[in-house]
């Protein structure tokens, strides 16, 4: 009996020792669990993967299969291959990518053509797996023949109408110097641009070539959209290559910026390598009637894009009949008009046989007629009037003003013209002496002369010009049932004041020049935005803008050629360049009650425009290492938060595990409990 006893103690005793160890095994790998997290203190990692072997090796010749493998130091991703991998000559099929591990792979899945240099450029596309550091401007190329072409052209592409540097654009060469080759063949060599809007098309041969950018939005490598953004190079370009030599400086301290040595290296520089294209897009746009509607008393044309007038013949009217007043928007893409017979709007349906330009299949543009009916669905059918609604007869009429839309606020600036809007054309008989502007004076509004005129293309919209005085009072009124539509509606009471700005609230800028002597041309004052909010005509090389709020600004210059205030775009058929924009490097502090000239003149230079912009209203700008350790160090404050909520959600208030407990008390059911 004593001898069983013992048994039943030491299997009791063996089990205790067995769960013991057990829950402690899950408590420790709960809890390890529960506190893992990112990694965090010490320098990031900022370097880029390192190529250690090729197959076929660089620059290899008398290559006979499609299939490259590119090994590296450490694991690598590929982002978005066919979007960033650029192969050239150009592939009908885009080859196959992948990253396996350490390796790169490309397979490429067109015939090798003879004796051809391949460059394969991954642009920025390959980075470590961790970090995400890109292996910048790599590149990798092979020949189908004896000889690996080597020469490369470099070079920046820029928004020929701000200098914004075009990311992902195409970048390509023509042996064949006709204009044609450009719209009608593929670039024989091609490169895309980088963050900073740079290209470096490489393996190029010795010879004589034409230079093309092309936002080639289908891909066939060639000018066959009149949409496309493009640039080209007014001169042929032979490539070339030379012996130059460069200082390379050594820090022992490379945050101190310590210097331990400065050496000359020798390299072999490929020219051209600071071409600077200027990308636009073409005045055409594809011509079409959009949609054509009649509301209330309009008829209306919506054009898919800026058009020449039509012509409209009624076809169920007096063709001769002054029927309409035309409101139409600056380039003719949506014309209202506005119907001043009462028979004809009185009408149901209109009718009309419509002329306009229309872009037809080869992209020409061509006049083609229609004939349109119109019919108003808005129109509510008509009650019979001998059944009246006595409750509605007793209601009084709501009445319907002639509203007038207006920009008037109560602090006013010397610069603005005041702008009036009715929300239908009027009656304008004698309109100056309906519309009344005072000054006040000795407590007073009197009558000032009125200088207003009607738009041009709205005849609903008209503007006041006056020469406001600093910090003087004024006061625009139109008295009630004044002034009435061509429907019947009678305006409403108008009364507003306003307040021009005191002059030691504005800043005054004048803007030298050298360089443009004999070239027409103006400037536009930007903000922050790189939005223009002034221009002024540059006249005996200044550009004056009067009445400037202070605050800090930069500045563009507009060569404009044709002297007509606007710039003007290129058009590749007629081989003409858009017109030149130039900016001032520097920024220009305004100052309240300040004139603010400087000393010397902006010297306009057309040769540097890829380094004038201002980087800070440069919208394009290439992701810096610190803005990449910021986001690092954002990702790992984030996932340590995580990992607190984790934990927070996993504890009790008493700080142990309540999974952990759970589990414990669970093996404790299971052996029976007691212990």
């Amino acid at each position: 009996m004593r001898k069983t006893k013992g048994k039943q103690m030491l299997q009791s005793l063996k089990k205790y020792i067995f769960i013991s160890i057990l829950c402690g095994i899950i408590i420790f790998i709960a809890v390890s669990c529960a506190n893992m997290a990112s990694p965090s203190g010490g320098d990031y990692d900022f370097d880029p993967p390192v190529v250690m072997r090729t197959s076929p090796g660089f620059n290899a010749t008398q290559v006979t299969k499609g299939k490259i493998v590119i090994e590296f130091d450490e694991n690598v991703t590929i982002e978005r291959p066919s979007e960033n991998v650029i192969i050239t000559p150009p592939q009908k099929s885009f080859p196959q990518i992948t990253a396996i591990n350490k390796k790169i792979v490309v397979e490429i899945r067109d015939s090798l053509i003879p004796n051809t240099t391949y460059t394969i450029d991954f642009t920025n596309s390959i980075t470590d797996n961790n970090e995400k550091n890109p292996l910048e401007n790599f590149s990798y190329s092979f020949s189908t023949g004896d000889i690996v072409d080597s020469l490369a052209i470099s070079g920046t592409v820029l928004q020929a109408s701000n200098l914004e540097p075009i990311k992902g654009i195409y970048v390509g060469l023509h042996s064949n110097l006709n204009d044609t080759a450009f719209t009608k063949t593929k670039f024989e060599r091609i490169s895309r641009t980088n963050d900073s809007g740079m290209f470096t098309i490489r393996g190029v041969a010795p010879g004589q070539y034409r230079l093309y950018a092309l936002d080639d939005t289908n891909r066939d490598y060639m000018y066959d959209n009149p949409a496309e953004a493009i640039a080209f190079f007014d001169t042929t370009i032979e490539p070339l290559s030379e012996i130059a030599t460069r200082t390379d400086t050594l820090f022992t301290d490379t945050e101190k910026k310590i210097i331990d040595t400065i050496k000359t290296v020798e390299y072999t520089r490929f020219l051209p390598d600071n071409i600077v294209l200027r990308a636009f897009k073409s005045n055409f746009q594809r011509q079409f009637l959009q949609k054509n509607e009649r509301v209330g008393n309009k008829v209306m044309l919506y054009f898919g894009a800026p058009t020449e007038m039509p012509t409209l013949e009624p076809l169920n009217f007096e063709k001769d009949k002054d029927w309409a007043m035309i409101e139409r928007t600056p380039k003719n893409d949506t014309l209202t008009y506005w119907i001043k017979d009462k028979g004809i709007a009185a009408m149901d349906t209109l009718t009309f046989q419509v002329t306009y330009l229309k872009t037809d299949s080869l992209n020409q543009t061509v006049s083609v007629t229609d004939t349109l009916n119109f019919s108003d669905r808005t129109r509510k059918p008509e009650k019979d009037t001998k059944k009246k609604d006595k409750k509605k007869d007793k209601e009084e009429i709501e009445i319907q003003f002639l509203n007038i839309a207006n920009n008037l606020s109560s602090s006013w600036d010397t610069f603005n013209n005041v702008s009036l809007t009715f929300d239908e054309p009027i009656i304008t008989d004698s309109l100056a002496n309906k519309i009344k502007l005072q000054q006040l004076k000795d407590s007073v509004y009197n009558d000032i002369p009125l200088n207003i005129e009607v738009d041009s293309l709205n005849p609903r919209q008209y503007t006041i010009k006056h020469k406001w005085k600093y910090n003087e009072e004024y006061l625009l009124k139109i008295d009630s049932a004044a002034i009435h539509s061509i429907y019947g509606l009678w305006n409403g009471k108008l009364e507003q004041k306003f307040k021009v700005k005191a002059e030691d609230q504005y800043g005054q800028l004048a803007i030298w020049v050298a360089g443009v002597d004999s070239i027409p041309s103006f400037i536009e004052l930007l903000d922050k935005s790189d939005k223009p909010i002034r221009k002024s005509r540059v006249k005996d090389k200044v550009a004056v803008f009067k009445d400037i709020t202070p605050g800090t600004y930069y500045a563009r210059i507009i060569l404009d050629k044709n002297n007509n205030g606007v710039w003007d775009t290129g058009d590749y058929t007629k081989n003409k360049q858009p017109e030149m924009v130039c900016y001032s490097p520097k920024a220009y502090e305004v100052k309240a009650f300040f004139e603010h000239e400087e000393s010397e003149p902006w010297v306009i230079d057309t040769a540097t425009l890829a380094k004038q912009k201002p980087l800070e209203i440069t919208k394009q700008k290439p992701e810096e290492k610190e803005s990449r350790r910021k986001k690092m160090e954002n990702r790992d404050e984030k996932n340590k938060q995580q990992d607190q909520n984790n934990r927070n959600r996993n504890n009790d208030p008493n700080g142990r595990n309540s999974q952990n407990r759970n589990t414990t008390q669970d093996m404790n059911n299971l052996s029976g409990g007691g212990f």
